[in-house]
C-alpha cells in the first residue's frame, strides 16, 4: 500500500509540475514554429531533424533524453529533452553546435528561443544561440531544475534561403545540462504588415505563416457520385442543402482528387464498389470540380480496384498482356483517359501515376520495370499538356530509409516526374517531424516538389453504418490528437504545417474522403447493404470478390465515416473550415474537449486508489487537471466480485463524465512478458537448423499488442527459433498459459505456444492472418507440482515471413 500511495503521489506531483511548466510557455506555442522537432519529441539524429557537430566526440555525451527516466526533474515540455555532458576526461574546455536548417523564411523579424536549464558553477554550461550571423550572448544554466528562456531577436530585410539557426553550448569538464522547446516565431509579418487576426469560429486553429496562395488545400471525394445516388444529402452549416461542391470551395478548398479504375465492373456490368470509380464517373467529378473553381488531380490505379502497397494488381484486360504491351497499354489510357477529360474544359493541375507504389506496381515487382511503367505514364501526360504536373505516391513515411531509397532508385532510372507525394495518416505513419524530415530530404537532394496525398482522422469513435470503421483500434495505432471535431482539426492544421514547414517544395495536403458519410443508420443495415450492392457506395460490394479475395469476406460500408469532415446527417464539421482558418487563424470560446479514460490494471487482492483528479483538454490545446468524483458504490463491488474487467463512472466539474476502465486480474508470474524492462535476460532464444539470428526487440507501439515494445521476427531465409523462459518458486497447482502474436507471409507455418514442467510439454498452436489480426493460444490446466516450468513459444516458418510476439500470461487457477 504504502508504494501504491508513493507512486500516485509522485504522479500528480509531476504532472502539477509538467501543467505549471507548460503554462508558462504556452504564449510562445500559440505562434507559428518555423522550427521541427523543437521538443526532441522524435530521433533527432534518425530522422535528421537537428545536426550537431563538435570537434572532439570522445569529449562529449549529447543525447536525446526521456523524462521519465528521471523521477525529480521538472519536465520543460512534451516528453523529451536533449541532455548533454562534458566528460570529466574531457582536456579543458569543450564546445558543440546544435543546429537547423530552414530552406525559405520570409523578411521580417522574428524571436529564437530555448528553454535550458543545467549545472552551476564549474559544471555550468554556456548557451550562445545563433540565427544566420546574428549572435546572442552567452546565458550561463543556473542549477538544477533551474528552467529558464534563452532568446535572441532578430530581423530579416529579404528572403533567405537554407538560413541556419540553433545553439553553441560551452563547458569546462563536468558541465551538464538540458535543452527544450527550441522555437522560431514570427515578431511581425513582412514589410511590416499586420498579421491577421484570428477570426471567431467555434474550434481554434493556429496560424501557419507563410503558406502562399497557390498551396493545394484538397481533398478526395471519389465516393460522392455513389453516395448522392443512394440518396445521401450534403447541406451548408446553415443547415440548408447545397451542392457539396460549393460547400467546399466555401471552406478554402481549392483541389479535388479523384481516383480512376479501369473498368471496376464483372461481366455482367455489377460495379465493385468504393464508388465504382471509372473514367466516367472521374470525369463527372472533374466537371463539378471545375464549375466551383477548383482544379483536378487524376490518381491513376491502373488497376480494376483498390491499388495500395500490398495490392497492385493489373486490370482484367491486362492480365496476360507480357511486359511491353502492358507499357503501351498503359501509355494509351492514360493518354487517352487525359484527352477525354480534357475535351470536357476539366482544368486537370496533375496527375497521379500509380496509387502508393511503394515496390510493385500494375503486378509487377522489379524496380526497373516499376520504372519504365511509370516513365510510360508520364510520357503519355507531358505529350497530352506541357502544363500538367506529373505526381507518384508512396507511403509509409515512418520506415527509416523508404523514402531516400525510393527517391535514389527513381533518379537511378531516370523517372521523369515533379511532385514526390506520400499519404500520412497520423496513427499509423509517425511523428510530423519525421514526415517534414524526409519529404525535405526528397526535395532538397532531387529538387522536386513534395506534397501530402491522403491524410484523414477521426473525429468521433461512433459507426455511422454498421460497417467496422478503420480507427481508432485497440492496438496499432497513435492517437495523439482528442478524437473529437477539434482534435480533427488540429490533425490537420498540423499536416498542413508539416508540409509548409518544407519550404516552397512543399506544395500542399489532400484530405482523404472527408464526404464518405453513411447511406443509413447501423440500425438500417439491411438497407444499406442493398444500397452498397447497388450503387458502389461501400468500400467494396460482394461483386468485386472475383477480382480482390479481400471483398468476399470484408465487403460493405464505409470504414471513414467517422473520419468524415461532415457529420452523419451531411451536415459540414467545424473542422471542414481548417482550410481556410490556417491562413488567419480562429478562436472560440474556451471549454473542455477531452477527457481521456483512465485504464488501471491490479492484481486481484491489491488495493485500488482512483485518482482524485484527471487532466482535460481544452479546444485550445492547454491541459489542466479537474477534479472527479467517482461511483464508489460500483468501485467496491468490483472488488468484491474479484477477475475481470469493470467500467467506473466519474463526474468532473461542469459535468463532465469520465470512466475508469478497470482490469482485476490472477497475478502474472511471467517475468517482463511484455518486453518493455530494458533488462531481458530472463528470456532466452534458441535459433535451430542452422539460421542466423532473425528477431529483435522492436520499439514500436504500432507493431505491439500492449506497451512499445514486442519480439519481432523476420528472415528472409528461414524463420525457425524459440523463445522461452524457466519461471521457479511457483505453489503447486494447475495454471494456464497465453500470448498474443500477430504474423503474415507464412503459409504453412508451425507456431505453438508451449509449457514444459517435469516430464510433460503441453501445447497450444497458434493461426497467423496477417498484421494487426492477433491470435491468442492459450494452454489450460497446466499442472506444475514441483513449482518450476518452462513457456514460450515455438515459430517455424518459410523464409519472408514477419511478425511480433506480446503479452505472454501465466497464472494459477486452482
Amino acid at each position: 500500500m504504502g508504494k501504491q500511495f508513493l507512486f500516485v503521489l509522485v504522479a500528480m506531483m509531476v504532472m502539477i509540475m509538467s501543467f505549471s511548466s507548460n503554462h508558462i510557455h504556452k504564449a510562445a506555442a500559440d505562434s507559428y514554429n518555423y522550427l521541427i522537432n523543437g521538443g526532441f519529441e522524435s530521433d533527432f539524429w534518425a530522422d535528421g531533424s537537428w545536426t550537431v557537430t563538435t570537434q572532439d566526440w570522445s569529449s562529449v555525451d549529447l543525447q536525446r533524453f526521456s523524462y521519465s527516466n528521471d523521477a525529480w526533474i521538472v519536465p520543460n515540455e512534451g516528453d523529451s529533452a536533449f541532455k548533454y555532458w562534458i566528460r570529466d576526461i574531457a582536456n579543458g574546455n569543450q564546445t558543440f553546435t546544435l543546429k537547423q536548417t530552414i530552406g525559405q523564411l520570409p523578411p521580417g523579424s522574428y524571436e529564437l528561443s530555448v528553454q535550458s536549464m543545467g549545472g552551476a558553477g564549474d559544471e555550468a554550461g554556456y548557451i550562445q544561440l545563433f540565427a544566420g550571423d546574428k549572435m546572442a550572448d552567452a546565458v550561463v544554466t543556473k542549477g538544477y531544475n533551474s528552467w529558464e528562456t534563452v532568446k535572441l531577436e532578430f530581423t530579416l530585410e529579404e528572403e533567405a534561403s537554407n538560413f541556419e539557426v540553433g545553439a553553441i553550448v560551452t563547458g569546462e569538464p563536468n558541465a551538464w545540462g538540458y535543452m527544450d522547446h527550441f522555437q522560431l516565431v514570427s515578431l511581425n509579418s513582412a514589410g511590416g504588415r499586420e498579421m491577421p487576426k484570428p477570426v471567431p469560429a467555434d474550434i481554434f486553429v493556429k496560424r501557419v505563416d507563410g503558406l502562399s496562395k497557390e498551396f493545394i488545400k484538397g481533398v478526395d471525394v471519389s465516393s460522392i457520385i455513389a453516395l448522392e445516388d443512394s440518396g445521401v444529402k450534403f447541406y451548408n452549416a446553415a443547415g440548408k442543402k447545397q451542392d457539396i461542391f460549393k460547400t467546399l470551395k466555401e471552406a478554402g478548398i481549392n483541389y479535388v482528387r479523384v481516383r480512376v479504375w479501369n473498368d471496376p465492373y464483372d461481366a455482367k456490368g455489377h460495379g465493385y464498389g468504393g464508388g465504382n470509380n471509372d473514367l466516367e464517373k472521374a470525369i463527372e467529378i472533374g466537371k463539378r470540380a471545375t464549375a466551383s473553381g477548383m482544379k483536378l488531380l487524376v490518381d491513376f490505379h491502373y488497376s480494376d480496384f483498390w491499388a495500395d502497397p500490398a495490392k497492385q494488381r493489373p486490370p482484367k484486360a491486362w492480365a496476360k498482356l507480357n511486359f511491353e504491351a502492358k507499357k503501351k497499354a498503359l501509355y494509351r489510357f492514360t493518354k487517352e483517359s487525359l484527352k477525354a477529360m480534357l475535351k470536357e474544359k476539366i482544368q486537370v493541375g496533375m496527375v497521379q501515376i500509380g496509387n502508393e507504389t511503394n515496390g510493385a506496381f500494375v503486378g509487377e515487382t522489379d524496380w526497373a520495370k516499376i520504372c519504365e511503367l511509370l516513365n510510360a505514364g508520364s510520357r503519355a501526360v507531358r505529350e497530352t499538356s506541357p502544363n500538367i504536373l506529373v505526381v507518384l505516391h508512396f507511403t509509409n513515411p515512418e520506415t527509416p530509409g523508404r523514402y531516400a531509397s525510393i527517391a535514389k532508385t527513381l533518379a537511378e532510372h531516370k523517372v521523369d516526374y515533379d511532385v514526390f507525394a506520400s499519404s500520412y495518416y497520423p496513427f499509423w505513419h509517425g511523428t510530423l517531424a519525421n514526415l517534414t524530415s524526409v519529404l525535405k530530404y526528397v526535395a532538397n537532394t532531387y529538387l522536386k516538389k513534395v506534397m501530402v496525398a491522403e491524410t484523414s482522422y477521426p473525429y468521433t469513435t461512433e459507426d455511422g453504418d454498421g460497417h467496422e470503421n478503420t480507427a481508432p483500434k485497440s492496438s496499432g495505432q497513435t492517437l495523439n490528437y482528442p478524437i473529437t471535431v477539434q482534435g480533427q482539426a488540429n490533425a490537420i492544421r498540423d499536416v498542413i504545417q508539416a508540409v509548409a514547414a518544407v519550404g516552397k517544395p512543399g506544395i500542399g495536403v489532400f484530405y482523404w474522403e472527408p464526404a464518405w458519410i453513411p447511406v443509413g443508420p447501423p440500425e438500417q443495415l439491411k438497407q444499406n447493404e442493398k444500397k452498397w450492392e447497388k450503387y458502389g457506395s461501400g468500400w467494396a460490394s460482394s461483386f468485386a470478390a472475383e477480382y480482390d479475395p479481400d471483398a468476399a469476406m470484408w465487403h460493405g460500408g464505409s470504414a471513414v465515416d467517422n473520419q468524415a469532415l461532415f457529420d452523419f446527417n451531411g451536415r459540414p464539421l467545424p473542422s471542414l473550415n481548417v482550410f481556410k482558418y490556417v491562413d488567419t487563424g480562429a478562436v472560440a470560446p474556451l471549454k473542455i474537449d477531452e477527457i481521456k479514460d483512465i485504464y488501471i490494471r491490479a492484481a486481484f487482492g491489491e488495493q485500488v486508489v482512483l485518482p482524485t483528479t484527471v487532466t482535460a483538454t481544452y479546444n485550445d490545446g492547454s491541459k489542466h487537471l479537474v477534479s472527479v468524483k467517482w461511483d464508489q458504490a460500483a468501485l467496491e463491488q468490483a472488488l468484491r466480485t474479484g477477475v475481470g474487467t469493470y467500467v467506473i463512472q466519474g463526474v468532473v466539474e461542469g459535468g463532465e463524465t469520465v470512466k475508469a476502465h478497470l482490469e482485476i486480474t490472477p497475478k502474472n508470474y511471467v517475468v517482463n512478458p511484455s518486453f518493455e524492462d530494458q533488462d531481458r535476460t530472463m528470456w532466452n532464444i534458441i535459433y535451430r537448423n542452422g539460421t542466423s539470428p532473425h528477431t529483435d526487440y522492436l520499439e514500436k507501439a504500432t507493431d505491439a499488442k500492449s506497451g512499445n515494445y514486442s519480439l519481432h521476427f523476420y528472415s528472409n531465409e528461414a524463420v525457425d527459433f524459440q523463445v522461452e523462459q524457466t519461471i521457479t518458486g511457483l505453489k503447486p497447482g494447475y495454471y494456464n498459459l497465453s500470448m498474443f502474436l500477430q504474423a503474415g507471409d507464412a503459409p504453412n507455418a508451425e507456431i505453438y505456444l508451449y509449457a514444459k514442467t517435469g516430464d510433460k510439454e503441453y501445447r497450444a498452436a497458434a493461426s497467423v492472418n496477417g498484421w494487426l489480426n492477433w491470435s491468442s493460444p492459450e494452454i489450460h490446466d497446466i499442472y506444475i507440482a514441483d513449482g518450476t516450468v518452462t513457456i514460450g513459444a515455438s515459430i517455424k516458418a518459410n523464409g519472408g515471413a514477419w511478425g511480433t510476439l506480446d503479452d505472454f500470461q501465466l497464472y494459477q487457477t486452482k
